[in-house]
């Protein structure tokens, strides 16, 4: 009967709402999160290593430590738990419920106060404080993400030129597909320029051949299997027959989950998946925005824990982030795809697929205007994507700039102050410099508006994405094992994270540039230094060929 009434007793003080608070509070500020490796599974436990027998304080444990020991308990590996003061714990029970140390019931009630504690309040307390820190880890992790999806995203486009596509492999050869400056396919073939068939001879035949005919200025290059092998055969091939073709090495994350989509049947319902891959990585190089937005944001590798964080939150800011980008570089309205126009603010899916089949169906758009035309495109809709979408060589030349059309009635009074027509005003930024922001604000348009729409009117269709540069990896490196503590090699930063980022080399494993070897000062966060796509050069430090680990700095060299 006591033990039963001792259990209802700590049973009514773990329900205890200012208790509760006070175990959170302290668990927070002076609690330890604590990881071991459970038994039996140590032999499993090779890549949580670190974390084997780890405790680190609550307040101050990194997002992405936290998420790698979650993971590895989900995988069954590791046992995360919250350590607390306990004698201190169970003394903040005692006092607050014990109020006469000499009851005849006083050392029962404290073994009740004990029990209250741990077999109720820490298993609760242990719960809500890894909930708190989890959801603070998932915002930081998706804020990450979103900042690298953004860079990707905005990464320099090599423009409308004519390209190959390589998909490169072993076995079953490299796939090549040719696409036109508007990213139309033209031709595909497969070579066998690596082991185990190592045909240079035909595999040069074929690919010069196809440079040839479609007078090819770029060749993009997967980065996954074979790929330094390939791009080794490519180079030498530029060279000997002394090519004015550039060769650029694009990552592939994503590419084979495009090409298997529904999407990519859609577009090529008579094309093989792998040469819908190498269509891809052609179109990525061309224009890595219109292509990428064809992908779950989740399968293009810039992510930190991209699968363990709220799954809702991060769709919302994907989406946020990839329509945020699309807005701001604008769409060409005659050659966007659904996917692309689906991103346009105003646009969804469904007027995306009608845009095009009224586009398909009536030729080339002459006007924005015109767009009032497509089945179930209202005002509302037109207000909202208009200033959004470009058309080049259209009727009307404010198309082709970020001007909304309801603001073309004030570009006409700007160049009737000027005696000027408004074709003579677009592009000029000499002209437009002359314009004075004050004389035409009215109940419509304010400053702010008013100057934007000058400095547009200077660039018109301006895009803002950086000028296009290659990396140039070392050919003598083609793997790991090329690799010698010291060398100075360039690269490209596929992934930024708040412990540092990891950048391509052209071996088949990226390096991990740790934030205390980003700059010669202090780094609080790795984004401010490097952004994904940026071309940097980096000093080797260590490389583990075991654990296929590689250490690079990037101090001193700017």
């Amino acid at each position: 009967a006591l033990a039963g009434a001792l259990d209802i007793i700590a049973e009514k003080w773990s329900e205890d709402a200012s208790v509760r608070e006070w175990m959170v509070e302290k668990g927070t500020k002076f609690g330890q999160i604590t990881s071991a490796v459970k038994r039996g599974k140590k032999d499993e436990a090779d890549k949580y290593e670190a974390y084997l027998d780890r405790a680190e304080s609550a307040s101050r444990i990194p997002g992405h430590r936290l998420l790698a020991m979650l993971r590895g308990e989900a995988e069954g590996i590791l046992r995360v738990g919250l350590k607390m003061e306990e004698d201190r714990a169970i003394s903040h029970v005692q006092s607050t419920f014990i109020r006469n140390r000499s009851f005849e019931f006083a050392r029962e009630l404290e073994s009740a106060a004990e029990d209250c504690f741990q077999r109720l309040l820490q298993p609760a307390t242990q719960s809500t404080v890894l909930q708190m820190l989890k959801e603070k880890a998932d915002e930081e992790a998706i804020d990450v993400f979103g900042k690298n999806l953004h860079e990707l995203l905005m990464s320099a486009p090599a423009g409308p030129r004519v390209t190959i596509g390589i998909d490169p492999g072993f076995r079953t050869g490299c796939k090549v597909a040719v696409v036109d400056g508007t990213g139309k396919f033209l031709a595909n073939t497969t070579i066998y320029p690596t082991p185990p068939k190592s045909d240079t001879a035909g595999a040069s035949k074929q690919l010069l051949a196809l440079i040839q005919k479609h007078n090819v200025e770029l060749i993009a290059i997967g980065n996954g299997t074979a790929s330094r092998e390939t791009d080794t055969f490519v180079g030498g091939l530029i060279r000997e027959n002394r090519l004015d073709v550039t060769k650029v090495m694009v990552s592939e994350s994503g590419a084979s989950i495009y090409s298997a989509s529904e999407l990519a049947g859609k577009e090529f319902p008579d094309l093989d998946v792998t040469v819908r891959g190498a269509i891809s990585i052609a179109r990525r190089l061309q224009d890595p925005l219109a292509e990428l937005v064809k992908t779950d944001p989740k399968s293009i590798g810039v992510g930190q824990y991209q699968h363990d964080v709220n799954q809702t939150q991060l769709r919302k800011c994907l989406d946020r982030t990839v329509e945020s980008c699309v807005n701001h570089v604008g769409v060409d309205l005659n050659m966007a795809s659904v996917p692309l126009l689906s991103r346009v603010a105003g646009i969804g899916p469904k007027l995306a697929e009608n845009i095009v089949q009224y586009r398909d169906t009536n030729g080339r758009f002459g006007s924005r205007k015109e767009l009032t035309k497509v089945p179930k495109l209202g005002k509302k809709a037109f207000e909202q994507a208009a200033g959004f979408l470009r058309i080049r060589g259209g009727d009307e030349p404010l198309d082709n700039s970020a001007v909304h059309p309801e603001s073309y009635t004030l570009v006409s009074r700007m160049a009737k102050q000027l005696h000027a027509d408004v074709k003579t005003l677009v592009g000029n930024s000499t002209l437009s410099q002359k314009l004075q922001p004050d004389s035409f604000v009215d109940d419509r348009f304010g400053i702010p508006t008013i100057r934007d729409i000058i400095a547009e009117l200077g660039k018109p269709g301006r895009d803002p994405r950086s000028e296009f540069k290659v990396a140039q990896f070392d050919d003598s490196v083609q793997s790991m094992e090329d690799l010698r503590e010291g060398m100075v090699l360039e690269g490209v930063i596929t992934n930024v994270t708040h412990f540092g980022a990891f950048i391509d080399l052209g071996v088949h494993q990226d390096g991990l540039i740790h934030v205390s070897q980003l700059a010669n000062q202090f780094v609080s966060d790795p984004s401010e230094v490097v952004s994904v796509g940026d071309v940097v050069k980096v000093k080797v430090l260590e490389i583990d060929l075991d654990r296929k680990r590689i250490a690079v700095s990037k101090k001193a060299l700017g």
